[in-house]
């Protein structure tokens, strides 16, 4: 879908909020809207159509915003927002609508002092009720992403980068490195590295810790490739498990198959989460579950849908979540496994593709 569909779709929305136009300031959801990703950015999107819609930046990103926002009428101020409000009125717009969930106290307060004749109301979450669902484009560029990631991993595994006697920091370095020589722009969030009893910590942070032999080893990490993230996490032994960490590996794998199978069109999204963690409750440790079942990916690391007990709503065609339990046993070790998957009808299509059968190094 190309971003002057998106603005098109959107509009719908506006329309049916009673807006005459929305004030679009939080980056992430102009650049869906126009493709642009600098620094400073807002988008008067007109219910009218383009030919009213106004886009800003300031000077900084005159050539940028001209190659990747070419179609829209552009307006250069420092102060990119209020610049665009102060044109409403003379855009036939009574009624604004403005992200509410992304402007400040302070923001809006300048947006006020420059709506002359303009009423500046409440929208949150209008973009984001499109977000949600990904185009082909989207999850074209998520699945690169998640096969970068793939790549990564058994790169580095195959070249012996998770042994006995390196640390938790420097695997987590050739992780990345090896994202950005495979095409990702950047990892897609600090990678989660954490050995023996720190794998016990859900969002650890990598440390000097050294691996040792008989640790299980907990890697939680994506990359990022036109703007989009994957997310994945697998949970390797060093040497033979011992019984324990098998049956735990089985139990988090079994409520993991459990939550994949659950990702179906029109399912509530905490039905997802209690067929995976009633797996885990099931064995009497549903009180070592310690988070969400999962996440909507895109843009953002985190993002819409809310995979978890009180999250709402359903499932849709098209949407791309992630399915990730985990066990914790405090001051013994964890296991969380964890893939990026498109909601289809039938199965979920999974584009996190590195084997899930506990692997021993």
């Amino acid at each position: 879908m190309s971003h002057a569909s998106r603005r098109t779709a959107l509009r719908a929305l506006v329309r049916q909020a009673g807006l005459d136009a929305l004030l679009v300031t939080d980056l992430v959801n102009v650049r869906y809207l126009t493709g642009f990703t600098g620094s400073n950015a807002a988008l008067l999107l007109h219910a009218d159509g383009d030919a009213r819609t106004r886009f800003g930046t300031d000077g900084r990103y005159l050539t940028q915003s001209a190659a990747q926002v070419p179609d829209l009428e552009p307006v250069i101020e420092r102060a990119t927002a209020r610049a665009l409000v102060g044109r409403a009125a003379a855009l036939d717009v009574a009624a604004l609508g403005f992200e509410s969930d992304a402007v400040t106290v302070e923001e809006h307060r300048a947006l006020v002092d420059a709506a002359e004749g303009v009423t500046l109301e409440r929208a949150p979450g209008l973009v984001q009720q499109l977000r949600v669902v990904k185009d082909d484009t989207e999850i074209d560029a998520l699945r690169r992403a998640c096969a970068i990631a793939d790549a990564a991993l058994a790169g580095l595994i195959a070249a012996g980068g998770i042994r006995e006697g390196r640390t938790e920091r420097d695997v987590a370095l050739d992780l990345e490195e090896r994202m950005r020589r495979l095409g990702a722009q950047a990892p897609a969030f600090e990678s989660i590295v954490a050995a023996g009893a720190n794998s016990a910590i859900p969002h650890h942070s990598p440390t000097g810790a050294q691996l040792r032999r008989g640790d299980l080893v907990k890697l939680d990490f994506g990359a990022l490739v036109d703007g989009y993230h994957s997310d994945m996490t697998r949970t390797l032994v060093l040497g033979p498990p011992a019984e324990w960490q098998r049956e735990l590996y089985d139990l988090v794998a079994r409520s993991q198959a459990a939550g994949r199978a659950a990702v179906l069109p029109g399912t509530e999204v905490s039905d997802v989460d209690k067929a995976s963690r009633s797996v885990i409750a099931d064995a009497g440790r549903g009180g070592q579950f310690l988070h969400g079942l999962g996440h909507g990916v895109g843009l953002q690391i985190h993002e819409a849908p809310a995979l978890s007990a009180s999250g709402r709503g359903a499932l849709a065609e098209g949407m791309a979540v992630t399915v990730e339990p985990g066990v914790y046993l405090e001051g013994r070790g964890g296991v969380r496994i964890e893939d990026t998957l498109v909601v289809r009808a039938g199965a979920a299509e999974p584009i996190t593709l590195t084997t899930r059968e506990l692997v021993e190094l």
